[in-house]
């Protein structure tokens, strides 16, 4: 499959795995709600301050894994999955000699039409590093070294 092709559906994998993260803290938080509401009804006490404490730690962890999603989903509806340049810039698919690499959103390792794509941000210590490299240039991350073959 052609490079710009596997873009696309790499692309929509991510959207798609956001999307479906989403739903899940959406969901967690609404079970926590629900449970709190049912907890109220039936507890008393110190014991019934403790839960209630916790649960409001475990409904702020999830909200902020929430957030964070969700600012995942817009950075990644910022990009067109269909441009291309000669460097590597933010929404870059790049094939190196190591394997295909996404330059788009920190989400990590992802099984795409059986290729599996690193998805990593532009803010990641290699994703700085493959800023602005063309085909044939090189850099090197904790000893490995990444040959560009191709970019999308």
């Amino acid at each position: 499959m052609e490079l710009a092709q596997l873009k696309i559906k790499i692309y929509a994998a991510c959207l798609n795995y956001l999307n479906l993260k989403i739903k899940q803290f959406e969901l967690s938080l609404l079970d926590l709600t629900q449970g709190a509401q049912n907890d109220s009804k039936s507890s008393s006490g110190d014991k019934h301050e403790t839960a209630r404490a916790m649960m409001q730690i475990e409904y702020e962890k999830i909200g902020n894994q929430l957030k964070e999603a969700k600012l995942q989903q817009e950075e990644l509806e910022r990009i067109n999955p269909e441009s291309s340049s000669i460097k590597i810039t933010k929404g870059s698919l790049i094939k190196t000699n190591k394997g295909l690499l996404f330059l788009s959103v920190g989400i990590g390792k992802l099984c795409v039409e059986t290729n599996d794509v690193i998805i990593l941000s532009p803010q990641s210590p290699l994703g700085l590093k493959l800023q602005n490299l063309s085909i044939g240039n090189s850099t090197e991350m904790n000893g490995t070294t990444y040959t560009i073959e191709a970019i999308s």
